[in-house]
């Protein structure tokens, strides 16, 4: 098959569309015929050194995709050849086949068609187990995300309003802030121009926001904590502010507030099996409502991977930027 390889570490030119060995499924895994990945931003840092894959899974980039099973390992059951799916994954969907633990593949979303499913599992994922396993929202709650515009965010606005919740969003342009408003977020904040402490508390009264889902990591910690509401709740997704940063924990005390970071790529594969499940059960069907569309801002040939690290290291897409083979 062929594979983007990572052939040095740097910038986009480090991306190679390559001739790479077969995957062979282990007994629990299938193998997906890819039709298409989407680009996150730890497949960046991964192409800069900074992410290595975890301990025995696939060296190529891609942490989803969407395709057709073309084989079935010997323990698996509930999956035949020819089966549409799209998966979470630790690596490889930046490849034309790939091998993934049965338990990390997902029908796709009911009206939702094969290319455009690759734009959801990561996404997913992710909102679900922060929103909600981690940061436990609930209707009424306000929720401020960072990064309104990204895959992330333009996924999280829409899943926080449909569980009722009131949105706020940063992001840096008025064109991103006028599709974050099209999505449903309420609140809308310029970090170029604004103080997102002062512009939350001043449009709560002065309470700030109950859950963050935040992408910056370590530059946005302090500000956060700031903003929080009595009881509040941070999940820290992203480190692109930086991973070192002073605690307050005087101010965290105060508000009773937590602080938690997560990952999805070095759960246990349980884990993400779980996960996984709890999306095919709870977000899908709001896929199937319309109540959740998939942003996608553009589609580009797998093989030009560098072209779509470009896009999103310029930050000037709004929604997902999908690989195709």
């Amino acid at each position: 098959m062929h594979a983007i390889a990572i052939t040095e570490f740097g910038a986009p030119e480090v991306l190679v569309w390559t001739e790479v060995p077969d995957p062979v499924p282990a007994s629990d895994e299938v193998v997906i015929r890819i039709t298409a990945s989407a680009v996150n931003r730890a497949d960046l840092l991964q192409r800069q050194g900074f992410y290595e894959p975890p301990p025995g899974s696939s060296p190529y980039p891609g942490l989803e995709c969407s395709g057709v099973i073309a084989q079935v390992g010997s323990d698996v059951t509930g999956w035949t050849i020819g089966d549409e799916c799209c998966a979470l994954l630790s690596g490889g969907g930046y490849a034309e086949f790939v091998a993934v633990p049965a338990g990390q593949v997902m029908p796709l979303p009911p009206g939702t068609d094969v290319v455009t499913a690759a734009a959801l599992p990561e996404v997913a994922c992710t909102v679900w187990s922060n929103l909600i396993d981690t940061a436990r929202l609930s209707s009424g709650d306000t929720v401020l995300i960072h990064g309104g515009g990204s895959g992330i965010g333009t996924f999280a606005i829409q899943f926080a309003r449909a569980r009722g919740a009131r949105v706020a969003v940063t992001a840096g342009s008025a064109e991103k802030l006028e599709a974050c408003a099209a999505l449903g977020a309420d609140i809308l904040i310029n970090y170029r121009e604004q103080d997102f402490v002062e512009a939350i508390r001043a449009a709560t009264d002065g309470r700030g926001a109950d859950v963050i889902l935040d992408n910056m990591g370590a530059e946005y910690l302090a500000r956060n904590i700031a903003a929080l509401a009595t009881n509040g709740r941070i999940a820290v997704i992203g480190l692109q502010g930086g991973v070192k940063a002073e605690l307050d924990l005087g101010k965290l005390m105060a508000t009773r507030g937590s602080v938690a970071a997560t990952s999805l790529r070095a759960r246990p594969t349980a884990d993400k099996a779980r996960i996984c499940s709890a999306v095919i059960d709870n977000v899908w069907p709001l896929l199937a409502t319309g109540a959740i569309k998939p942003i996608i801002d553009r589609s580009i040939p797998m093989s030009d991977a560098a072209e779509a690290h470009r896009v999103v290291t310029a930050s000037d897409h709004v929604g997902k930027v999908l690989l195709r083979t």
